[in-house]
Formats: structure tokens, C-alpha cells, sequence
């Protein structure tokens, strides 16, 4: 096999967003082209009592995975509940969906959450929602390495998540003197995200070391990515894979569809409560009433 060597390397940059919530944006549009279908990825921070009030969304798929404390959310399709350490919400916005996200009590909720992009001819579909608890993630170990298997397949484990966009999300936890060889599918766009620790990423004599807090893009070129931890502490990343789109991409804020004439139609539907948005002319999460 042959290993994908780095690309690009960049540190998250830190900003406020939402209502007090901090957010460390790890991946964002100006690198969209290359690591296609993936949108945004953004490690988060919520204290009590900030979160991200009622807003729309349009045209892609959110995954909000809770590393630590508890979060709560609420659509107006009527989900609604709690999302502890481990867990993950896989929600599919389609042709619309409004929802807030919230500090919970007075725990921290620190996370991810990674936008994925819709095919064209997915992106009108109704809105749906799927979560995994943390017990039910499928998850394996195999020499010192253990993975979460959020998406996709890994050390012969599968995911139950229904991916529209064929993606591959892992979560890793290399112990100190391990190394991994995952494989990657030809074509698909391929990155990593360090959490705590740090390891070498590609090939013998071209590995970039990662830290923390840092994003490693990979080139398509490569059937696979190897990854060692030379260091005195365990290494704890994920690593995203996705089948390119190869579609153009129009995005303003929440809206993503392929040409300026759909995210203009998507913006005024979303003002008129039409076309996907009708629930929102009558809703108001719970979250908002309580506080207004």
C-alpha cells in the first residue's frame, strides 16, 4: 500500500460565534476545493449558559460529536433531547431545517462539529436526524491502537450510520510506540484532526509531525495513511475520508447549494417560511422562550 503523504498543515483559529459559544474553526471554505465533500469542521466550546439560538440550515449534513460534558438540542421537527460524552448527532438538513443548540446545567460541552456536503440531487430531500449513544458506537482495538468507528469501516468493524455522501469518520487513540496503516478508498479527500497528543503523519522520511489543536490535509495521491506515535503519551485524532463531489459549491453562512440563483432561493425561503421552511413561521425552540 501506499501512504498518503501531508499536504498542508494549519492551526485552528479561535472566535466567538452564536451566543457566547467559543469555536476553534479547524477547517473552513478557503480549503473546501481540496478536501471536497467536507465543508467546515469546527471544535467547540459551550459554557454555561451560551450556546447557538435558533438558525436555519440548508443544502448538507451536520455531525456534532460531544467529547466531553453535555449538550442539549431542539428542531422544529420536533427532536429534541441531550447529547453526553461520546455521542453523536448525524442530522441531515436537506431541503431545510431550523434548531438550536444549548449549554446544558452548568456542565462545559466541548466538541466537534463537521459539515458535510450534499449532492445535488440530494439536497432538496426532507430533513432527517439520526443518533448513536456513545455505548452503541461501534469500537475495536488492535495493537495498542483503538478506534471509534463513527462512520464507515475500520479494523473489519462497521458503522450503523446511513452516510449520504460516502464518508469515513474514525476517532483514534494510539498508545506511545504504535503505529496504524488505514486504509483509504482511491479518489476520496482525506484529513486529520489532532485532539490531544501528537504523532507523525505519512510516509517514512516525508511524516509531518501533528499537535494538538492542528490540521493535517492529505494528498489524494495514496491508498492509505500511516500514522506513528513516537511520543510518551497516547495520541488521540480523527481522521475524515469523503468521496469527492466534484460539484460547484455556493455557500453563504448556513446555506449550501451549487449556484448563486439556489442560495438566493434558499435565503428567501428561508424569510418567507416557504419551500421547506414552513414549520419555521410558528416555531420557537424551547431553549429561546425560556430565556426571552
Amino acid at each position: 500500500m501506499t501512504s498518503r503523504s501531508v499536504r498542508t498543515v494549519t492551526e485552528c483559529v479561535e472566535q466567538s460565534e452564536g451566543d457566547g459559544a467559543i469555536i476553534k474553526r479547524c477547517l473552513g471554505e478557503d480549503v473546501s476545493d481540496i478536501v471536497d465533500p467536507f465543508l467546515m469542521l469546527d471544535e467547540f466550546v459551550v459554557n454555561p449558559p451560551t450556546g447557538f439560538p435558533d438558525h436555519p440550515h440548508r443544502g448538507f449534513e451536520l455531525v456534532s460529536y460531544i467529547l466531553q460534558g453535555t449538550g442539549q438540542h431542539e428542531d422544529f421537527m420536533g427532536h429534541k433531547g441531550k447529547l453526553k460524552m461520546g455521542d453523536v448527532q448525524w442530522l441531515t438538513a436537506g431541503r431545510g431545517i431550523v434548531h438550536c443548540e444549548w449549554s446544558f446545567g452548568q456542565e462545559k460541552a466541548h466538541g466537534l462539529q463537521l459539515w458535510i456536503n450534499l449532492a445535488k440531487e440530494d439536497k432538496m430531500q426532507e430533513p432527517s436526524c439520526q443518533e448513536i449513544l456513545a455505548d452503541n458506537i461501534p469500537r475495536t482495538s488492535k495493537e495498542g491502537v483503538e478506534v471509534k468507528v463513527i462512520a464507515g469501516e475500520a479494523f473489519g468493524v462497521k458503522s450503523t450510520i446511513r452516510t449520504r455522501t460516502p464518508t469515513l469518520y474514525l476517532h483514534f487513540t494510539m498508545k506511545e510506540g504504535t503505529s496504524l496503516n488505514q486504509p483509504i478508498p482511491k479518489g476520496w479527500n482525506t484529513f486529520v484532526h489532532v485532539l490531544s497528543g501528537q504523532a507523525l503523519f505519512g510516509p517514512e522520511s516525508k511524516e509531518k509531525l501533528i499537535k494538538p489543536t492542528q490540521t493535517a490535509i492529505f494528498y489524494a495521491e495514496g491508498d492509505c495513511v500511516i500514522v506513528q506515535n513516537q511520543g510518551s503519551i497516547p495520541c488521540s485524532f480523527i481522521l475524515l475520508a469523503g468521496q469527492p463531489l466534484k460539484e460547484p459549491v455556493a455557500q453563504q453562512g448556513p446555506f449550501v447549494m451549487n449556484t448563486e440563483e439556489e442560495l438566493h432561493q434558499a435565503m428567501e425561503d428561508y424569510k418567507s417560511c416557504t419551500n421547506g421552511f414552513e414549520r419555521a413561521r410558528s416555531w420557537q425552540s424551547s431553549f429561546l422562550q425560556s430565556s426571552s
